[in-house]
């Protein structure tokens, strides 16, 4: 028991900051300027949502889940660290589960208000993934190749679905649609703050303004 409590979060992070930095660097430098189409397609989402045409609007973020299921877990995060390849996996699934709701319908809100308070928290955390994240590192000094986007990186990614499916989700599908891009943002807080860094803080506030939302429409 004393050896267990010995361990820090550190102890079970197999890289460095600098190193998982660079990662991110690389994926900027390798991608752009497909930067410029994710972020088009993740403000199309949100405007097909908020104009009601849910259906499409949930199909969108499936291709760049898919997409950074490859390009980042499989091709990249995977070789630092082993459970990158799991992690790719479950973001294959999110696609999947996507592209099931949109043709099925389930849990799909047709007429989101956009006055109710799911909506308005969800809208407000899929600007903060379009718009902010993207605008954190070069603010805070770094390269512009390490801004985090939308259909690029793993963490607006994530925050900018679970931003959208408050909107669009209603009940249980709600959560289902919620728990992988939530799970991925406490283990990605957990590691960049491991590392040191204030990212990990923004995601776990991230993470306690969408709990409020997915319990707000879950009741609805």
């Amino acid at each position: 028991m004393n050896a267990w409590t010995s361990y820090q979060l550190q102890d079970f992070i197999p890289f460095t900051a600098e190193v998982y930095f660079r990662l991110l660097e690389r994926m900027g430098e390798t991608f752009w300027p497909l930067h410029l189409l994710t972020l088009a397609l993740g403000a199309a989402t949100l405007a097909l949502a908020l104009r009601h045409s849910t259906r499409l609007a949930c199909l969108l973020p499936s291709p760049v889940w898919a997409f950074v299921a490859v390009t980042f877990f499989f091709q990249r995060y995977a070789e630092l660290n082993w459970a990158g390849g799991y992690v790719g996996y479950a973001f294959i699934c999110q696609a999947v589960l996507l592209v099931v709701m949109t043709l099925t319908g389930w849990g799909i809100d047709k007429r989101p208000s956009h006055t109710s308070p799911p909506v308005v928290i969800g809208m407000t955390i899929t600007l903060f993934g379009l718009i902010v994240m993207p605008l954190m590192a070069p603010m805070s000094g770094g390269s512009w190749y390490q801004a985090e986007v939308f259909g690029i990186h793993a963490d607006p990614t994530a925050v900018t679905t679970l931003g959208l499916v408050l909107i669009m989700l209603r009940g249980l599908a709600l959560w289902i649609a919620a728990i992988i891009p939530a799970l991925w943002l406490v283990v990605s807080g957990l590691t960049l703050q491991a590392l040191d860094s204030t990212g990990g803080a923004v995601l776990f506030a991230v993470l306690a303004i969408a709990l409020v939302g997915l319990v707000w429409g879950s009741k609805r």
